[in-house]
């Protein structure tokens, strides 16, 4: 959706919208009919049931005063406040304070990778629960604040489980969060750790999702907000804050082709939404960039349409070791593919031996350990270049959006001690290491 004004209409109202401060957001929008709401936890259009998305009053005007001002700000996304649908003082306020992550210039990955132009790797590995769902969450925190949760929820395929259950600890809130019952231990561990409730699914994420709809209809869900259902609109604003970023950290400037993973395909539509904002904004030039979107083999319904020239996405039944991007169904997967051929980008996937082997090859070139969606990545730009769809010669930031601790599973079968030796200098010249 292009930066708007909106003027909420009285008769554009939601039995369950509230009146609240979110800074520059004055109300929801449909994606579909352009429908407006009042701010409020829903998600879906009364009317034709499209998404919701935040719609803003946004500082149109001296672009260079505004420039300055997110300097200044802080060394997270707060310093983008006045973008993000926050009060103004969000940055007082308790909260994990994510974001300004590191973007790396990545020359030892470009010279395997063939890539002459400038290759970056946005690390958001450096998240404080060391994944990009820290940013969503910390957006969609302020909002549960707002409309008078007492609960933060969410369905997740593991890094989403952990943010909530960091981001609740750190603002007062109790958690209880929903997971498939089999995901790698180091995230199972990673989102029980802070105190709140995990409840594991029996069934695949689309089963956890579906659950967690039935729950918000129910008694049993009241004072409940689930980040990525009835908060949904105001979290997928915290990806926006990525695209920022890249471009603050590359001079003010849009790099020339992005390179996403996809799960529910909401961070793919929100950089680009980001970048759509900054343009309008005057804060960078307004010039013509790429969207890619990774996936795994073994779950790349957006793929599959994309390559059968599809609009819709069929939804198909995971089988993958990225389990963070394990989707069958992704809710934004349409919009991806509008945003891929509007840009003149593409949607690619690579199979499990190929998300193994770009793990390794980027600690290998640039000493990031990353998880497995970022192996995908990763192994997603690979195949591109080789097909000729991604330009070696221009500037290119692929993403990293978590730790490979996380997902310790996917490569150990392949990694270990290079030799074990007596503690001598005649058994490590056997070895042949020296």
């Amino acid at each position: 959706m292009a930066v708007q004004t909106v003027e909420t209409d009285a008769s554009a109202t939601d039995s369950h919208s509230l009146p609240v401060d979110l800074g520059p957001a004055t109300a929801l929008s449909c994606r579909e009919c352009g429908e407006r709401f009042e701010l409020g936890p829903i998600f879906a259009c009364s009317s034709c049931f499209g998404p919701l998305e935040v719609a803003y009053d946004l500082p149109l005007g001296d672009a260079e005063a505004l420039r300055k001002r997110i300097e200044a700000g802080p060394d997270n996304i707060w310093r983008y406040a006045p973008l993000l649908p926050v009060p103004a003082d969000v940055a007082s306020k308790p909260s994990l304070n994510p974001g300004f992550t590191k973007l790396v210039k990545a020359d030892n990955l470009a010279r395997a990778l063939g890539v002459t132009g400038g290759l970056y790797v946005k690390d958001d590995s450096g998240n404080p629960t060391h994944s990009f769902k820290d940013r969503v969450v910390a957006i969609a925190v302020e909002a549960a604040r707002a409309f008078g949760f007492t609960t933060l929820s969410c369905s997740s395929t593991g890094n989403l489980a952990g943010a909530v259950g960091a981001a609740a600890a750190r603002a007062g809130f109790r958690s209880c969060v929903f997971i498939p019952h089999d995901l790698e231990q180091g995230k199972v561990v990673m989102a029980s750790v802070y105190g709140g409730d995990l409840v594991g699914i029996e069934g695949n994420y689309d089963d956890v999702n579906r659950f967690c709809s039935e729950l918000i209809g129910d008694p049993l869900g009241e004072g409940w907000g689930f980040v990525n259902v009835n908060l949904r609109p105001y979290y997928g604003e915290g990806s926006k804050t990525l695209a920022y970023e890249i471009c603050e950290q590359l001079g003010w400037r849009i790099p020339d082709q992005l390179v996403i993973p996809i799960a529910s395909g909401s961070q793919l539509t929100k950089i680009d939404k980001g970048l759509k904002e900054l343009i309008a904004l005057g804060l960078v030039e307004d010039r013509p960039y790429k969207i890619f979107g990774a996936q795994a083999e073994g779950c790349s319904p957006v793929s599959a349409a994309f390559k059968a020239g599809h609009d819709v996405v069929r939804p198909q039944k995971p089988n993958t070791i990225a389990k963070s991007l394990a989707i069958g169904n992704p809710a934004d997967g349409p919009y991806v593919l509008d945003i891929a051929r509007r840009t003149g980008g593409a949607v690619e996937d690579v199979d499990d031996e190929q998300v193994v082997e770009s793990i390794k090859l980027l600690a290998e070139t640039e000493g990031i350990f990353a998880e497995t969606a970022g192996g995908v990545t990763v192994g997603v730009t690979r195949k591109l270049i080789e097909a000729g769809l991604l330009d070696p010669t221009l500037t290119t930031v692929v993403l990293n959006t978590g730790d490979g601790l996380k997902t310790l599973e996917a490569v150990a079968p392949t990694t270990g001690q290079s030799a074990v030796i007596r503690p001598n200098l005649d058994s490590f010249r056997e070895a042949g290491l020296a």
